[in-house]
């Protein structure tokens, strides 16, 4: 009877066990891409109906999106002010802003906001890794600056090159956190920069985990025919391997925010995050079924 009772009591404990690591992954995907975590990116100059500040704060409210990472042109400036502003006023987090611009140093200290900085991780040359990675380094260091005394983060964002190589990521954001140990220094991995990395996609997304900030998503289709010229920004569920990445970032541990972006200015921002939203949905409908 003891011998009995002592299998159920396994049996029962393994399945208790089952049930608990379904139970987190299904709660993970959902979390990982519900809507209180995704960030807004790409839907200032590439709105096709060039909206304004207000106009855009509305839209974001509509959509059920809260963060937003700030993208600009020159003509944007005028705005900067603006569009703090409205986004305060709706209730939307100021997540990032997009390089670097000396009129938005005095409105971060006087709205006490603190957004990321977001800056191409450079592509320097050099004779040796370490020359590239030092050189890299260097030429970040006065932004670095600028954020420590803003009390602001710095994301190295990949688009292409050198700079945008996984390991190339990494290696200058160690340098950089090995002389300023405040964690203040990360990675920003966007999809559609990366479709050359998607066979080796886990990997290079394991090597980057300690590092994230932010991950932006995208369609991902067959890299021949990007590097033809077409299909490099496709909305979330249009493409071929998107499912496949999301499905390593949820199993990776990363917890981070996700962007979705438009960046496609022949089409109205609203209309491009939507059709992300509806894409993701599905995909994350599919991966709770995995999980259940």
């Amino acid at each position: 009877m003891k011998h009995y009772l002592f299998v159920l009591a396994i049996i029962a404990g393994t399945t208790c066990s089952i049930h608990t690591r379904l139970t987190l992954a299904k709660e993970s995907v959902t979390g990982l891409f519900a809507k209180d975590n995704l960030v807004a990116w790409c839907i200032v100059p590439f709105d096709s109906e060039k909206r304004g500040p207000a106009e855009r704060a509305k839209m974001l409210r509509r959509l059920g999106i809260s963060k937003v990472a700030y993208d600009w042109r020159e003509q944007h400036v005028a705005t900067f002010e603006e569009e703090i502003i409205q986004y305060k006023k709706h209730d939307l987090e100021y997540f990032a802003f997009w390089s670097w611009h000396p009129a938005m140093g005095p409105l971060i200290r006087k709205y006490d906001i603190h957004p990321q900085i977001w800056i191409t991780n450079p592509s320097p040359t050099g004779k040796s890794q370490q020359d590239r990675v030092e050189a890299a380094v260097q030429s970040l260091q006065s932004l670095v600056d600028k954020a420590r005394q803003l009390n602001l983060k710095l994301g190295l964002y990949n688009h292409g090159g050198w700079g945008g190589e996984p390991a190339n990521l990494v290696a200058v954001c160690k340098s950089l956190r090995d002389r300023h140990p405040m964690g203040q220094i990360g990675i920003i991995y966007n999809f559609h920069h990366g479709h050359e990395h998607i066979d080796d996609f886990p990997s290079a997304f394991a090597m980057m985990l300690p590092y994230l900030f932010c991950v932006n998503i995208n369609g991902m289709a067959d890299p021949a025919t990007v590097a033809a010229g077409t299909d490099k920004i496709l909305p979330i569920g249009t493409g071929i391997y998107e499912k496949k990445m999301l499905r390593s970032m949820q199993t990776s541990g990363y917890h981070g925010p996700v962007g979705i972006l438009d960046h496609r200015i022949t089409v109205d921002a609203e209309q491009s995050l939507h059709e992300n939203l509806n894409g993701l949905q599905s995909i994350v409908a599919s991966l709770n079924s995995i999980a259940e």
